[in-house]
C-alpha cells in the first residue's frame, strides 16, 4: 500500500450571477494485487446546468486519454441517481442531469455524493467525492400561513410566545439569517439559540393589551435569508385579546426522550407530554399541539390535544432518517402555553438484505491463467447500521477461485488454483453476502465463468499400435486399416490431421506404398504388395492437431502381407538344359524300392501354398516306376527284367497345395541298362532330335535374314537394269542404224520376253519332316557367261580396229560389230532381269515356309 501526500488544486469561475469555487483533493491511491484504487474530490455548486464541467479528471489522475478510451473506462454508481458522467475524449468529469443539494442532503452539511470511476485492462478503481455547494435557490417558508394567537389582556409586559420557526432548505449563509415583524407597536421579535444549535421565534410583549381598546391585532412576521439577493417568507399572526387568564401551563418535563424500531406498526404510542394548569374551568383545560416540527415529522407523528400522546401516522424508516425532534405546546383556554421539546431516536431493524454490484467480470477465462488472476471485482452494501450492516463475503467451496477482501465495501474474486478446460470447462460461482443481524440477512449472485482452451494436450492415439494383414496382389488403392486418434483439447486445437513419416522401406519411400487420408486417417494401399518381395510393412503415422504451435503423437503402424498362391513350384533338380540330354541310368539288377532320383522342387509361396506334392503324369512303363507324393523320390516298383526297354522317360507333375493349385512339369529320362555303351547307342536318336530341336530355330531365323538380304539386292538389280535399258532405247532410238535380229550360238530365242541360259537350274529338296527339309539353288546362269562361236574371234590387233572404225565408221563391219555388242548387252540384262524375278517368287515360297516352319516349333 502507498500512501501519497494530499495536495489542493483551486480553480475558479465568473459567471454573471456568483463565483463559484472548485477544489480537487487527492487524499490516498492504495495498490492491491493487480488493481489500483485512487480517491479524488471535487467541489461544484448546485443546479449546475447539463454538461457543465465538474474536472479534469484525466489530468488531475495523471492519466492519458488513450487509456481511458481503450480502458472502456465508466462512471458506477451504487443505486440511484447519476448525476455525473464521464466524457472520455476529453477525460473531463461533465453534470449529467441537475444537482439539488437540498433534494439530495436536506439540511445535512456538507453535502457530497460518490460514485466509482472504472478503468479496465488493467482494472483500475477511482473513488470520486463530489460536493454540492448551496446556492439561494429557496426562500423560507413558515409551516403555517397564519398562525392565531389569544393573549389574556392581563399578560404582563415581557410576555414570549414562542412561534414556528421559518424553514428555508438552503444551508450556511443562504439559510434563514433575520425575522422582521410590522403592523405592531405592542410586540417586538426576538430570535433565540437552542443549545443543538437550532434556531426559535418568540414575539415579546411590549405593552400590556386591553381587549376593551382592541381585541384583535394582526402582525406579519417576515424571516430573511442571506443570500444574494435575498429571499423572504412571510406568515400573518392573528392576535385575539381574551380575558383574565392568569396561570398558564406548565409542562412536566422540558425534554422527553423516546426510541421506537423502525418496523413497529402504525399507531405505536412513543410517549406523553403532560403539563398543569393551576387554573381551574375553562382556564385549567389544557390542549396540546406542535409548536415547532419538520413537515416529515407531521407527517410521521401526530400528538393528541387532549392526552398529549405521541403516536406514528405511518411506518419508520432508520435508513431515511434516525432521529425526529419535536417542540410540543401546552396551551390553556385561556391562550397561556409551555413549550416542551420531545426527542425520538429510530432503532435500526435488520430490514435490509445486502447488495452485491459487478464492478467488473471476466467470463472468459485462459486456461494457462496464472494463480491469483482477477475474475471480479465486487461491491457489497447493507444499508442497515451496527452488526446489521456488517457483511460477510464468501463463495461456494471446491472451486479453484478465491474471494478476499480489497477496500472498504470491495472483494476481489482470484484463480487460487491452476485451472483445467479438459477436467471443467466452466464454474457456476454463487457469490454469498450475509450480515450478522439476528436473524442474519443474505443475498447472493451467481456467476458463470468458461474456461478457454489452450493447446496443452497432444493427439492420443486409440491403441499403442496397430497392425493389420492385406492380402497380396491386393487392387491399387483399397482401404487396409484406419487410425484414430483424440485430443482432449478444443475447436481447432482438437482438429487433427494424420501424416506417414518420410522414410524408405527396403529401398522404397514410404508414400510411394501407403498414403493416408489426412482427415480421416484411412491408410490407402497404392501399390500392388509381393509377399515374395515384402512380407510385412512398417512405418510411424503422425497425428498433429491445429493448435499453434501445433502438438504430435505418433504410432507404429506394421501391415503383413499375406501370401497368395500367385507362383508355380521350381523344379531345382533334375535341371533342365536345352543343350543336353540327362538320363538316369537303372542298372538290371536293381532291387524293388530303387532310388533311380529325387525330384527337387521349391515353391517361393509360403504356408499351404509352398507345400508341393509329386505325381507320375506320364511314364514309359508305369509299372516301373512311382515317385514319392510327399519326398519326390522316384523308385522302382518291381524287380527289372530284361524285357524292359532300355529308354524310359517319365514325366512328373509338381503341384502345390495352394487353391487354385499351381504346377511344374518335369521329363526325366532313365536308362535301364548295365553298361554306359549300351545306354550311348540306344540314346543316340534322342540327343539328334534334341540338338536337331534346340538349333532349328537358329537355322530358321539365320535363313530368313539371308532371303529377306536377297529379296533387297533382288530389288535394287532390277530397278538398275530398267533404269538402264530406258536409257538405251533412247540411244537406239535416235539412231539411224537398221536392227538386225542375231542370235549368239548357245542361245534360244525367248520371244520379246528375252532369253534364259540354259544352264540355268534350281533345285528343292523336300523331307517327310518337315524340319529337316531344305532348298538348294544354283545361279549358273547368273555369271553372265556368254558362249560364242570361234568364226567371230578377232583376228587383228585391237589397235587396228580401233582405227578402221575411227577412219570408216560406216562400213558394214563396224555396224555389225556395234549390233552384236547391242544384243550382247540386251541379252545380260534380260537374263539379269529374269533372274530376278525368279528370285522373288523363290523368296516369298521360302519366305512362308520359314515362318511356317517357326510356328509349327512355337507350337510344338
Amino acid at each position: 500500500m502507498i500512501y501519497l501526500p494530499s495536495y489542493f488544486m483551486y480553480r475558479s469561475r465568473t459567471t454573471t450571477t456568483q463565483l463559484t469555487w472548485k477544489t480537487v483533493v487527492f487524499i490516498l491511491c492504495v495498490y492491491a494485487m493487480d488493481v489500483v484504487f485512487c480517491q479524488a474530490r471535487y467541489s461544484i455548486p448546485e443546479e449546475m446546468p447539463e454538461g457543465s464541467f465538474v474536472g479534469d479528471i484525466a489530468k488531475d489522475l495523471g492519466i492519458e486519454i488513450s487509456r481511458l478510451i481503450l480502458g472502456k473506462a465508466r462512471v458506477v454508481t451504487k443505486g440511484g441517481r447519476q448525476y455525473v458522467d464521464l466524457s472520455r475524449d476529453k477525460g473531463t468529469l461533465v453534470v449529467k442531469e441537475r444537482i439539488d443539494r437540498e433534494e439530495l442532503c436536506k439540511q445535512t452539511t456538507p453535502c457530497s455524493f460518490s460514485f466509482d470511476l472504472i478503468i479496465e485492462n488493467p482494472i483500475q478503481l477511482h473513488r470520486v467525492t463530489v460536493e454540492v455547494q448551496d446556492i439561494n435557490d429557496n426562500a423560507p417558508i413558515f409551516p403555517k400561513s397564519t398562525v392565531t394567537l389569544q393573549i389574556s389582556e392581563t399578560t404582563a409586559s415581557g410576555t414570549r410566545f414562542p412561534l414556528d420557526s421559518a424553514v428555508d432548505m438552503d444551508v450556511g449563509i443562504n439559510g434563514i439569517q433575520s425575522y422582521a415583524l410590522g403592523n405592531t407597536n405592542h410586540f417586538n421579535i426576538e430570535i433565540n439559540t437552542q443549545a443543538d444549535g437550532n434556531k426559535y421565534v418568540e414575539i415579546i410583549l411590549q405593552h400590556e393589551l386591553d381587549r376593551e381598546e382592541r381585541s384583535e391585532l394582526t402582525l406579519a412576521l417576515t424571516a430573511y435569508d442571506g443570500g444574494s439577493p435575498k429571499k423572504s417568507g412571510a406568515v400573518r399572526i392573528q392576535i385575539y385579546v381574551l380575558d383574565v387568564n392568569d396561570n398558564a401551563p406548565v409542562c412536566k418535563q422540558l425534554l422527553y426522550k423516546a426510541e421506537v424500531r423502525e418496523n413497529s406498526p402504525v399507531g405505536t404510542v412513543l410517549t406523553t407530554v403532560n403539563a398543569a394548569d393551576a387554573d381551574e374551568g375553562i382556564n385549567g383545560q389544557v390542549s396540546y399541539s406542535f409548536a415547532q416540527a419538520s413537515k416529515e415529522a407531521r407527517d410521521v407523528f401526530e400528538i393528541n390535544a387532549e392526552t398529549g400522546d405521541i403516536t406514528t401516522l405511518h411506518s419508520l424508516d432508520y435508513e431515511t432518517e434516525k432521529s425526529y425532534q419535536l417542540n410540543i405546546k401546552a396551551m390553556d383556554k385561556g391562550g397561556l402555553a409551555d413549550t416542551c421539546k420531545v426527542v425520538i431516536d429510530v432503532i435500526d431493524e435488520n430490514d435490509n438484505s445486502p447488495t452485491i454490484q459487478l464492478m467488473s467480470f471476466t467470463n472468459t477465462l485462459p486456461e494457462n491463467s496464472p494463480l491469483g488472476t482477477t475474475v471480479a471485482i465486487i461491491n457489497v452494501e447493507d444499508a442497515d447500521s451496527g452488526k446489521n450492516g456488517l457483511v460477510q463475503c464468501a463463495i461456494n467451496e471446491n472451486i479453484p477461485f478465491k474471494i478476499q477482501p480489497s477496500l472498504t465495501d470491495y472483494y476481489v474474486l482470484l484463480t487460487d488454483e491452476n485451472l483445467d478446460r479438459e477436467s471443467i470447462a466452466e464454474y457456476n460461482i454463487t457469490i454469498l453476502v450475509f450480515d450478522q443481524g439476528i436473524p442474519a440477512r443474505h443475498s447472493n449472485k451467481k456467476l458463470n465463468v468458461k474456461i478457454s482452451d489452450i493447446n496443452d494436450n497432444p493427439p492420443v492415439f486409440d491403441f499403442d499400435e496397430y497392425r493389420t494383414y492385406v492380402t497380396e496382389n491386393n487392387s491399387p488403392g483399397v482401404a487396409v486399416l484406419t487410425v484414430k486418434a483424440s485430443d482432449a483439447d478444443w475447436g481447432p486445437n482438437a482438429r487433427l490431421s494424420y501424416f506417414v513419416e518420410d522414410r524408405e522401406v527396403q529401398g522404397n519411400p514410404v508414400n510411394s506404398l501407403v498414403s493416408i487420408n489426412s482427415d480421416s486417417g484411412v491408410i490407402h494401399a497404392i501399390r500392388v504388395f509381393d509377399y515374395e518381395q515384402m512380407k510385412t510393412l512398417t512405418f510411424n503415422v503422425t497425428a498433429r492437431d491445429g493448435g499453434s504451435p501445433p502438438l504430435r503423437s505418433e504410432v507404429k503402424v506394421t501391415i503383413i502381407v499375406q501370401d497368395q498362391n500367385d507362383n508355380a513350384p521350381q523344379v531345382l533338380y533334375p535341371v533342365q538344359t536345352g543343350g543336353s540330354l540327362v538320363a538316369e541310368i537303372v542298372p538290371r539288377s536293381a532291387d524293388v524300392g530303387y532310388l533311380v532320383t529325387k525330384v527337387v522342387a521349391v515353391d517361393v509361396d509360403s504356408g499351404q501354398n509352398a507345400w508341393l506334392s509329386y505325381k507320375l503324369q506320364k511314364a514309359t512303363d508305369r509299372a516301373l516306376f512311382e515317385v514319392g507324393p510327399q519326398n519326390g523320390e522316384i523308385r522302382t516298383v518291381r524287380q527289372v527284367t530284361d524285357k524292359d526297354a532300355v529308354k524310359q522317360k517319365l514325366t512328373v507333375v509338381v503341384e502345390d497345395n495352394g487353391q487354385p493349385s499351381r504346377s511344374a512339369v518335369v521329363n526325366i529320362n532313365v536308362a535301364v541298362a548295365d553298361s554306359f555303351p549300351e545306354v550311348l547307342s540306344e540314346f543316340n536318336d534322342f540327343m539328334h532330335e534334341k540338338q536337331y530341336n534346340d538349333s532349328l530355330t537358329f537355322y530358321l531365323v539365320l535363313a530368313l535374314a539371308a532371303v529377306s538380304f536377297l529379296f533387297i539386292t533382288c530389288l535394287v538389280v532390277i530397278i538398275s537394269v530398267k533404269i538402264y535399258r530406258w536409257r538405251q532405247s533412247r540411244i537406239f532410238y535416235q539412231s539411224n542404224l537398221p536392227v538386225i535380229p542375231y542370235y549368239p550360238p548357245g542361245y534360244a530365242d525367248a520371244g520379246v520376253t528375252g532369253t534364259l541360259p540354259h544352264m540355268y537350274n534350281y533345285d528343292v529338296c523336300m523331307t517327310t519332316d518337315s524340319r529337316t527339309s531344305d532348298c538348294k539353288y544354283s545361279t549358273l546362269g547368273g555369271q553372265n557367261v556368254l558362249v560364242v562361236d570361234s568364226s567371230f574371234a578377232e583376228t587383228m590387233e585391237r589397235k587396228t580396229k580401233k582405227m578402221d572404225f575411227l577412219e570408216n565408221p560406216d562400213s558394214p563391219e563396224m555396224v555389225g560389230k556395234l549390233i552384236f555388242q547391242y544384243r550382247s548387252l540386251t541379252l545380260f540384262f534380260y537374263i539379269i532381269g529374269s533372274t530376278a524375278y525368279i528370285y522373288i517368287y523363290i523368296y516369298l515360297y521360302i519366305y512362308i515356309y520359314i515362318w511356317l516352319g517357326l510356328y509349327t516349333f512355337n507350337f510344338i
